[in-house]
């Protein structure tokens, strides 16, 4: 399966056309998701009409001429289902499309269906009672992650070279990194969410929540980003790897790392070295990451729960809301202070490869890493270092672990800096030789 930038530049020069292109994906997505799940609202007949429309009209100069993609079932499709996993909102129809929907639509994407995700977009596994279980298409005994597993897995198997997903607590950056593609948690206030609503409703977006690209390399994930941004983003930089003035960190004080982790992204910082950039391991200027963590952990639940516990306990008082929102703000200036010296931050995007399946309740659950007992909420930590202050991270695959599931790293820029995340995120894959194993559709081809 070819790039959709490939896929455009073949459309316009007549080698292909949109219907051909749909009708591939779709046929793979028939011949593989039956043991993967990933496309779980399947839109076939209404791709292949729009495809063939393209076709007979379309402008060619579009973005994403003729592109086929998925996109996350929390997204709002109109006439297709928005659950976000609950049961009883299993029959909930949009009426309209999500504003990113139509964005993809007008750049001339065409729409094959939804992939999966966990109830309420609340794990780093996709399963729920009206769509069932994701599987990770590099092996089916180990999770997709979530909350856009569905998403990650339509990428890892060769399905669809582009999709959209949603980011708060690792949704983008993690099932990108446990399948082997690529992910971008954007800039907080950069792409416009409206249309990714709790079912049956049409509140204000969910603080910290953002929606943002995912796809199978670094061009992609640009274009895709400029296509879905709400202003133009500002160009990347144009320094080599030698100018690069880098911060790496292999894990974090509140959490375990798996050894394979921390060993790529140690092999990926002397590669950097050795290229010429400037590896630093420490700096004053590095926020206190316990402080950010207790802070960030506990604006997470409230905004997840939009102030009212699920255990009944008493909801939280505005003034602690206002309290977290001035430490936020505190800890975004430190975060600014710290780019002006670095270009970017690498670290774990999780402290360890796709876990095993496991509906063990997220706070009950326990996460062995290398043969330790570890509790499983502490890995959002990681997640939460780009998260908490707004910034854009981008997942990339570096590697793989003695199972053969991927690697993937979190390389964080400064505010607005997406395509600096993009770039030198492209520039650390280049250099340690593109690791990620092949696509699904291509290993099985060999």
């Amino acid at each position: 399966m070819i790039s959709a930038l490939a896929t455009v530049a073949a459309i316009r020069a007549g080698g292909t056309t949109a219907l051909t292109e749909a009708d591939a994906a779709i046929a793979r997505i028939q011949a593989g998701d039956g043991a993967i799940n990933a496309v779980v609202l399947r839109d076939f007949d209404r791709a292949r009409a729009a495809a063939r429309a393209f076709d007979e009209g379309g402008n060619k100069a579009l973005a994403l001429a003729g592109v086929p993609m998925t996109v996350k079932e929390s997204f709002d499709v109109a006439g297709l289902p928005t659950s976000w996993g609950f049961a009883e909102h299993a029959d909930h129809v949009a009426q309209t499309d999500a504003l990113a929907v139509q964005r993809l639509k007008a750049a001339g994407a065409i729409i094959l269906g939804k992939t999966n995700i966990p109830v309420g977009l609340a794990d780093l596994q996709a399963n729920n009672p009206n769509y069932g279980l994701t599987r990770n298409p590099r092996d089916p005994d180990r999770v997709s992650g979530g909350s856009s597993g569905g998403s990650a897995a339509s990428l890892a198997a060769g399905f669809v070279p582009i999709e959209l997903g949603s980011d708060i607590g690792g949704s983008i950056r993690v099932p990108a990194a446990f399948c082997g593609v690529w992910g971008l948690k954007p800039t907080y206030t950069a792409l416009n969410p409206d249309g990714h609503y709790f079912p049956r409703t049409d509140n204000a977006r969910v603080a910290l929540s953002v929606i943002g690209p995912m796809a199978r390399d670094a061009a992609d994930l640009a274009v895709l980003l400029d296509v879905l941004s709400d202003v133009s983003m500002p160009r990347a930089s144009a320094k080599p790897v030698e100018r690069l003035r880098l911060l790496v960190l292999t894990g974090h004080p509140m959490a375990s790392t798996q050894t394979a982790v921390a060993a790529a992204i140690e092999h990926l910082a002397v590669a950097l070295a050795a290229a010429g950039a400037t590896v630093e391991r420490d700096s004053e200027l590095l926020p206190d990451l316990d402080k950010q963590h207790r802070a960030y952990w506990r604006m997470l639940n409230i905004a997840m729960t939009r102030g009212v516990p699920l255990d009944g306990s008493a909801p939280a008082p505005l003034a602690e809301w206002f309290a977290l929102s001035d430490e936020q703000a505190r800890n975004t200036r430190d975060w600014a202070r710290l780019f002006t010296r670095y270009d970017a931050v690498i670290a774990p995007a999780l402290g360890a490869t796709a876990f095993r399946h496991d509906d063990t309740p997220l706070a009950a659950r326990i996460l062995d890493i290398d043969g330790e007992a570890t509790p499983f909420a502490h890995q959002f930590v990681f997640p939460g270092l780009a998260t908490f202050p707004m910034l854009p991270a981008v997942s990339v695959p570096v590697g793989v672990d003695p199972d053969g599931m991927p690697i993937g790293v979190q390389v964080i820029t400064d505010y607005n800096r997406d395509h600096d995340a993009i770039r030198i995120a492209g520039q650390c894959h280049q250099l340690v030789g593109g690791a990620a194993p092949p696509p699904i559709a291509e290993a099985s081809s060999r």
